[in-house]
């Protein structure tokens, strides 16, 4: 007799759980440690993001995409030592192997800072690209990064007191100049018998990631115990996963975790937005002390891949690998 066994999904959190009664909001603490523990990865219903500005962002999102190439191309990234603005299709690397994806990417807008920096990382700090035939862009994404800054942090409290650590541990961090990113990115379809590589196996370098994907377009994949999970959209909710930080924070007892995503064939393609939530670039995030129920196995050992206390040292080597010719143009003394 064969035995199927159903494919391993994963969880499903509902965020609004927090305004239930005390119980209530501690069961949900629990679940998030312990997927976030297990998996690193989770779905989050119940955030509270209008669907209405969720579909605005998708519209918007679209509509840059259509822009003649021309408008596009004229906010490359090339042209930003920030890393912001167009990327081409195929002008990203992930473990040195092309991406089959354009995109934008949207950071904090503040004034570049003087050179020389204190610190290298500092020279992220700028101003964003924005298309000019395209005004609605900025106004939406403005909105969006208040929307989700909200959500991330509260996620951030809830998982400190699921640690048996104070609720505000992490706050401080975040408290002034946040460093949060925002891609806005497409992948094309492909006539190549198998799919490319849309984004190719990695973690996140930051603390947390949302991820909204358009509804009915599939290709993520999470590792787990070396397998590959599939994680295609839920409707109208998030996936959420950690990132480097706070495997670090936590001394490996939430892992940052391994992901992919695999490219739509020809006649198809998938948009997604995700929103990567960080620090101040000077910050370093808190090192907690677990309760000793709580097993630490320490941070995964990875010398082509080497952890920073300080997130701007995380964000800057994600960027240097990632865009080797915007580095080339405005790094090369680091070269």
């Amino acid at each position: 007799m064969t035995t199927h066994t159903a494919p391993l999904t994963l969880p499903v959190l509902d965020l609004s759980r927090l305004d239930g009664s005390d119980a209530e909001a501690e069961a949900f603490r629990s679940d998030l440690r312990e997927a976030t523990h297990s998996f690193g990865f989770f779905y989050l219903t119940g955030h509270g993001v209008p669907a209405e500005l969720v579909d605005r962002v998708m519209r918007t999102a679209r509509d840059f995409f259509a822009l003649p190439e021309a408008d596009k191309m004229a906010i490359e990234n090339l042209k930003s030592p920030h890393f912001r603005g167009y990327t081409r299709v195929g002008g990203e690397l992930t473990q040195g192997q092309v991406d089959w994806r354009e995109q934008i990417d949207i950071g904090p807008d503040r004034p570049a800072l003087p050179r020389p920096t204190r610190a290298d990382y500092l020279r992220l700090e700028g101003p964003n690209q924005w298309p000019s035939t395209l005004p609605a862009l900025e106004e939406v994404m403005t909105l969006w990064r208040s929307e989700l800054n909200a959500i991330a942090l509260r996620l951030m409290q809830a998982w400190a007191l699921s640690l048996g650590t104070d609720e505000h541990v992490f706050d401080a961090a975040f408290a002034e100049k946040p460093f949060t990113l925002i891609k806005i990115v497409r992948y094309p379809g492909k006539s190549d018998p198998t799919p490319r590589q849309g984004v190719g196996a990695h973690k996140d370098s930051g603390v947390l990631t949302l991820l909204f994907v358009e509804p009915g377009k599939g290709g993520l994949q999470v590792e787990k115990d070396g397998d590959w999970i599939d994680a295609p959209p839920l409707d109208g909710a998030f996936v959420v996963n950690i990132g480097e930080l706070l495997e670090v924070a936590t001394n490996g007892y939430l892992k940052a975790t391994v992901h992919r995503v695999i490219s739509p064939l020809i006649g198809d393609d998938r948009v997604s937005i995700p929103f990567f939530f960080g620090p101040a670039l000077d910050a370093t995030i808190p090192l907690l002390t677990l309760p000793d129920s709580l097993d630490s196995p320490g941070i995964t050992a990875d010398p082509e891949n080497p952890i920073f206390a300080s997130y701007g040292e995380n964000a800057l080597k994600s960027r240097l690998r990632a865009h080797p010719d915007v580095a080339a143009i405005h790094y090369s003394d680091l070269a």
